[in-house]
Order: C-alpha cells, then structure tokens, then sequence
C-alpha cells in the first residue's frame, strides 16, 4: 500500500512540473508553432551619455578676509562704521585719539618753515658773493632733515586712522569708543564675500586632465538642491609626495552674497563625456567564471549569454564598454530559471516596444 501511495505522489509531481511547459509549448502552438518559453523581463538596451566626473570635498573660503589691527597704540576716539556695514575700499572705519600726533605734525611743520627761510637765505647771500657754498649745502641738508621729519610726523598722524584695505562686509567689531588698543590688538573681521574660493585635491592620475579655467559644479548641504558653478583658477606646482594628490583652487561668483567661509562643499570636476555610450540595469549583470556577462534574447527568442566590460558604476546602473550594440533585447530580472538556449518570452519593462527579437 505505502509503495502505491509513494508512486501516485511522484506521478502527480510530475505531472505538475511538466504542465507550465506544456501549457507554454500549447500556447505557442496556437500562435505559430514557435515555443514561448518562461516570461522573461527584459529591456532595450540605448545609447546614452555618460560623463566622467572627479568627486571631491572642500571649505569655501572668502575672496579675501583679514582681521583689522592699528599700527599704534592709542584710545579709540570714534567707530565710523556699523557691524555687518558693506564698506568701500578707503573708508575710515576707526579713529584714535591724535592729539599727540598733531602736535608732532605742527612742530615739524615750524622746523620745515624755519629751515627754509635759513636755506633761502643762504642760497641768496651765496648770489650775491657774500655767503659760501658751505653754508648753503648745510642749510640745505637741514631743510631736508626738517621734511623728512614732517612726512615721518604726517604718516604717524594718518596711521590713527584706521581705513578699509579693500570692499568688503564688516564683522562683529571687538572694542569700544574709549578702549585703549596697543599694537597688533584684534578690533574688527573684514570679509570680501563678492567672490568665494574652494579649495581641494584630487589625485595625481587626473593631473593631465586638469587645467585652468575649467569648469566645477559645486554643492552645498546648506542649499540642497542647488548646484553653483565656478572654475579652477589656480593649481598648485607641486604634488603631495605623502597623499599622492595635487591642491587645486576654484573661484565661485557670489553676487547675492549669500554663500558664507567655512560652509562644507563637494565638487564635481568633468573630465570626459561620451555621447555613445551604454548604461543598463546592474540586475542585469551575471558573474560567472572570474567575467561578467548578460543573457540576451537572440534568435527565435533563445537565451544566450554574452561576455560584457563594464566601465562606470552609478547608483543601479552600470556603463558597458564592449560586448552590446545598441537595440540589443537583455534580460533583467529571473536569471536563475534560465540558461542558453532556453526559449523565452520577452516582457519589456522599460516602456518600449515589444520590438521582435533578433534573428525572427
């Protein structure tokens, strides 16, 4: 009884297994008498551009941004700017008590006055063949002591005044009217924001596929969403012998004023674009033996496998150098349920045509 049982199951099994294909080759029979096969998923295979592009990091640094400091000691008498003020290149921005200055200034000028009187004097006593050359040259070398002395007390007096170095946006300035500052003390930060920098490194195999005045893409956590162009400008003449790197430096226009030093940015530098080439599906690829293949639908919509390079990898795609031609029917999805020569029935799922196979 057990061993009829066990005979009946196995029949049924097979029964079971055997009637997809005998429902699929009846199905094909009705269409023409070609086999169907399995459904299978496949797509078109296209030609694309793809590009190939450096990844890097770096910090956006201002155009140009220094710490103001006075070259003399002094109280601070006024502040003529306001904080986060843009000012022009030249502007007073602080004024330091120059009393002392002054009265430097106005000696000088008496001295500078009353050596040229002597020198005038000397020069017309020398005319008339009174003086001598003697007198003349050391009222001369006086007056020129005398000016000398009057510029230096000039340039003491100017330096108390402390003016913007260039355009710029000031910052949170760190002192008040009344404060006594010394030489070198920090007062205020003033930035250039009209033009942002970048700096980063890529490695030194791209080294002759950078230059000057090449474009970058930059992107900013700060503006998701946004991509802001600039250009290298500057690449340093050494390679990093430690890192194996080379430093590169790019300028972004910033008119609006809204990118900020410090802000973290990952650039992208195009080196190459290939108008023809060919990105499919990564589910598509099949390792086997060490290489990597496709199963493409051929002729009488068989299955064969086809040796593929593969160049890039994007995020479920990747670039296949050699081994397809455009228009090529490849198979998707379902891998393990086929094998060469195994007939199939193609469902598109990339939204083309149900496009006959090759080969029919």
């Amino acid at each position: 009884m057990k061993q009829r049982n066990h005979l009946i199951a196995a029949l049924l099994m097979a029964g079971a297994l055997a009637s997809p294909f005998s429902q699929a080759a009846g199905d094909g029979e009705k269409k023409g008498g070609a086999p169907q096969g399995l459904p299978a998923e496949v797509i078109t295979a296209k030609s694309a551009a793809v590009e190939t592009r450096i990844r890097a990091v770096g910090n956006l640094r201002a155009n140009e941004s220094i710490v103001l400091r006075p070259e003399q000691s002094g109280r601070i008498e006024q502040i003529l700017f306001d904080e986060g003020q843009l000012v022009r290149a030249g502007t007073p921005l602080l004024a330091l008590d120059a009393a002392i200055y002054n009265a430097e200034l106005k000696q000088a000028q008496a001295r500078v006055n009353l050596s040229q009187i002597a020198y005038s004097r000397a020069e017309s006593l020398l005319k008339k063949r009174v003086g001598s050359e003697q007198e003349r040259d050391s009222t001369l070398a006086q007056l020129r002591v005398d000016q000398a002395q009057q510029a230096l007390a000039q340039t003491r007096l100017d330096k108390m005044v402390i003016k913007a170095p260039f355009t710029g946006l000031t910052g949170l300035r760190l002192v008040s009217p009344g404060d006594y500052v010394n030489v070198g003390d920090d007062l205020v930060e003033l930035t250039d924001l009209s033009t942002m920098k970048v700096d980063f490194r890529v490695p030194e195999i791209y080294l002759a596929d950078i230059r000057q005045a090449q474009s970058v893409d930059i992107e900013l956590d700060a503006f998701p969403g946004q991509i802001f162009q600039g250009e290298i400008y500057a690449i340093a003449p050494s390679v990093d012998n430690r890192a194996h790197n080379i430093q590169l430096r790019a300028r972004i226009p910033n008119p609006e004023g809204k990118l900020r030093p410090g802000l973290f940015a990952k650039i992208s530098l195009l080196i190459d674009r290939d108008e023809q080439s060919m990105l499919i599906p990564e589910q598509a690829i099949v390792p086997q033996d060490g290489g990597f293949f496709v199963m493409r639908v051929g002729q009488g919509n068989t299955v064969e496998m086809v040796p593929v390079v593969m160049g890039q990898r994007r995020p479920g795609q990747v670039q296949i150098i050699d081994g397809l031609n455009a228009g090529d029917v490849i198979v998707t999805a379902g891998h393990l349920k086929l094998y060469p020569g195994m007939p199939v029935t193609p469902i598109f799922v990339d939204g083309s045509a149900p496009a006959v196979a090759k080969g029919e």
